[in-house]
C-alpha cells in the first residue's frame, strides 16, 4: 500500500441527516417527481459546493427525495438546468465526463466497502464499488452491478437542443437491499432505527453553444476544458467525494411519510464525534509518514497541548484510554466510546471498527 498524504477538509465536521420515511405505494418510475409517491416526501436541503462555504453557493439549484420500503431505497433528484445534454450512452462508461448525478452509500460506515452510482441525462448509469478510498489504495471494482437496479429520466426541456426551453431534469431510482445490503452489517437491510452514510454530488461542466450543439468550454491557457464543478448535498471541505467520513446521514424511521410529520428526531450520535477525533488523527499520521517515513508512537508528536486545535488537544490529553500502537509501515489508533463499553479503532488504511 502506498501511504501517500491526505488532505484534510477545511471545513468543520458537521454532516447533515435525513430521516427516512417508509413508502406507502409502488414506484413506478417515469423520472417525474410531481406525482404522489414523492408528494410528502421532504426534500433535503439545497446542494452546495464541494468545499461547502469555502466556495460560492452553486448557480443552479439541485435537491433529493428520499424513501424505503422492505425491497428498495427510493432516491429522486431534481437538477434545475438551463443546458440540458449528455453523449455518453453505454453502461459503465465515465458518466462524470457529462453532467451528471452521483449517489455514495457507505452502510456500515467504516469508510471501506462502499458504492458509487452514476446517471447523466440519457439515462446511462455507472454503478461501481469501492474496496477503500482511493487515498487509501482503492480499488474500483467496475464489474459490480446493481442487479435489480431502476432507473428513469424525465426531460423537462430538450435534450442536446440549446435553442429548447430547458428547465430541468429529474432522475428516479430505485436499489434492492438485497444488492445493498452486501456492505451492510451482518449484511442485513436496515432496520428502524439504524443509519447508513449516504451523499449526492451533481458534476456539472461549462459549455459554449457551437453550430447547434453543446460542447464543453475550453480554456485558452491550457486547450483543455475548464474544471468541472461539483455540487454535493453534505459539503466535503475537499474536491473529493471519496472522503466518507464527510458524508451525510441517512436515517431510516418505520413511520410512513405524512403532511405534518416531524423530521428533526434525528441527532449526530454522540460515538460519531470519537470517530472524527480518530480520523483527525489518521490525517496526522499519514501526512507526518509521507514527511518523516515513521509513525508517530505518542500522542504529543501528533498533537501538541496547545495545538491550534484545541478541541482535538482536550479530548487526546484527556482521553484515558486513547492508545497508540505503531510498526514500521502501520499504524492501529483506539479510543474508548462516549459510555464507555467498548472502543474504537482506526489503522493506516482508514478503517474503522468498533469492539
Amino acid at each position: 500500500m502506498n501511504l501517500s498524504a491526505v488532505s484534510e477538509p477545511g471545513i468543520p465536521f458537521a454532516p447533515l441527516s435525513y430521516t427516512c420515511k417508509r413508502a406507502t405505494s409502488k414506484l413506478n418510475l417515469d423520472g417525474r417527481l410531481d406525482k404522489p409517491f414523492w408528494e410528502h416526501a421532504p426534500w433535503t436541503a439545497d446542494f452546495v459546493d464541494i468545499e461547502g462555504d469555502l466556495k460560492p453557493k452553486p448557480s443552479k439549484r439541485t435537491r433529493v427525495k428520499m424513501l424505503w420500503d422492505d425491497e428498495y431505497l427510493y432516491i429522486g433528484a431534481e437538477l434545475e438546468e438551463d443546458e440540458i445534454w449528455a453523449t455518453l450512452t453505454e453502461r459503465e462508461s465515465v458518466i462524470f465526463y457529462d453532467n451528471d448525478f452521483e449517489i455514495f452509500i457507505d452502510p456500515d460506515g467504516d469508510s471501506h466497502q462502499y458504492y458509487e452510482f452514476e446517471i447523466n441525462a440519457l439515462n446511462t448509469v455507472w454503478d461501481l464499488m469501492l474496496v477503500t478510498p482511493y487515498r487509501d489504495g482503492g480499488p474500483p471494482i467496475n464489474g459490480w452491478d446493481i442487479r435489480g437496479l431502476q432507473t428513469a429520466v424525465h426531460i423537462d426541456g430538450i435534450l442536446n437542443d440549446p435553442a429548447g426551453d430547458n428547465r430541468r431534469w429529474s432522475v428516479e431510482v430505485a436499489m434492492p437491499w438485497k444488492i445493498l445490503r452486501e456492505c451492510a452489517p451482518d449484511q442485513r437491510s436496515p432496520e428502524a432505527g439504524q443509519y447508513w452514510r449516504i451523499n449526492f454530488s451533481r458534476v456539472q461542466w461549462q459549455v459554449d453553444r457551437d453550430s447547434g450543439a453543446y460542447v464543453k468550454k475550453i480554456n485558452p491557457d491550457t486547450g483543455k476544458p475548464y474544471p468541472e464543478d461539483n455540487w454535493v448535498w453534505s459539503p466535503q471541505g475537499v474536491i473529493n467525494m471519496h472522503y466518507p467520513e464527510m458524508w451525510g446521514f441517512l436515517h431510516f424511521v418505520e413511520e410512513s411519510y405524512g403532511a405534518d410529520s416531524d423530521l428533526s428526531s434525528f441527532g449526530m450520535p454522540s460515538d460519531e464525534q470519537v470517530k472524527w477525533k480518530l480520523r483527525q488523527l489518521y490525517y496526522r499520521q499519514r501526512n507526518q509518514y509521507a514527511e518523516t517515513g515513521t509513525f508517530a508512537s505518542k500522542i504529543e508528536d501528533m498533537v501538541p497541548k496547545d495545538d491550534p486545535d484545541q478541541a482535538l488537544a482536550e479530548w487526546a490529553y484527556s482521553s484515558a484510554n486513547l492508545l497508540i500502537e505503531t510498526t514500521t509501515h502501520s499504524f492501529r489508533i483506539c479510543a474508548s466510546t462516549v459510555d464507555g463499553s467498548g472502543r474504537y479503532w482506526i489503522r493506516e488504511d482508514g478503517k474503522v471498527w468498533k469492539e
